[in-house]
């Protein structure tokens, strides 16, 4: 006879979750700290961030703009761009272009599935923009924050699927933005900890980040109404 096991949750959030955003985090912390240290972080600020990036007003921001939603639009991870703006603008330019990025990318790949794509996606996951069709269409502005605010899914396959699907694009985007917000303010706060009061923002970032998963969970377990947004995203969440 086998003995059901029961995983930890911290605030109805399952503690697997929670661990694996902490670990981006730390990665990050570790990574930037180790850059610093070892003097890699001197060659790195000379060759890109100090030489392109800061001090170059807005051409500087542009090719940060350029780059940061070029990563995201091809799917790699968005909380190592919003370290990076937070390393290089501090905590509130930083927030502001690591947006400007997100919401960028996000707009280049629904446009592109929306445009090119949609064959490409339909064949692969079919099943999967169903679902995401019928979640978003009744209140796409409010059910699109829902699924930012989570702190699980791929938000490359999120932005292809709406693409394909009958969303409106501007509801998703506005939506977009407003979701992205609270784990955007996080890593930047976590990218500026690395030269400023590195123990006190890096404590904050870690409280928000807990704070933003279990909110997002509580409101897609509210919310949500019964709807799919994913089979494997509803069992992260039960």
């Amino acid at each position: 006879m086998s003995e059901e096991s029961h995983e930890v949750t911290v605030a109805g959030v399952k503690l697997r979750l929670l661990v694996k955003g902490l670990t981006v985090m730390v990665t990050l912390v570790l990574l930037g700290w180790g850059l610093k240290v070892s003097g890699l972080g001197e060659m790195l600020d000379t060759h890109w961030v100090d030489s392109e990036i800061r001090g170059h007003g807005l051409a500087g921001e542009a090719i940060f703009l350029a780059i940061g939603s070029l990563v995201i639009a091809v799917g790699l991870p968005r909380q190592a761009v919003c370290f990076l703006a937070g390393y290089a603008f501090g905590l509130g330019g930083g927030t502001v272009w690591a947006s400007l990025a997100s919401i960028v990318g996000c707009m280049g790949c629904f446009l592109y599935a929306r445009v090119l794509g949609r064959d490409l996606v339909m064949h692969k996951f079919a099943g999967r923009v169903r679902r995401i069709d019928e979640f978003l269409r009744d209140n796409p502005l409010t059910m699109t924050v829902l699924i930012r605010f989570l702190p699980v899914g791929s938000n490359l396959l999120t932005n292809l699927m709406a693409g394909v699907s009958s969303v409106r694009p501007w509801p998703f985007f506005a939506g977009s933005i407003l979701g992205y917000l609270p784990q955007t303010v996080v890593f930047v706060l976590l990218g500026s900890g690395i030269q400023v009061d590195p123990v006190q923002r890096v404590s904050l970032s870690v409280l928000l980040f807990v704070a933003s998963a279990i909110l997002g969970v509580y409101l897609y377990k509210r919310l949500r109404h019964g709807r799919s947004l994913d089979a494997t995203i509803d069992q992260e969440m039960e």
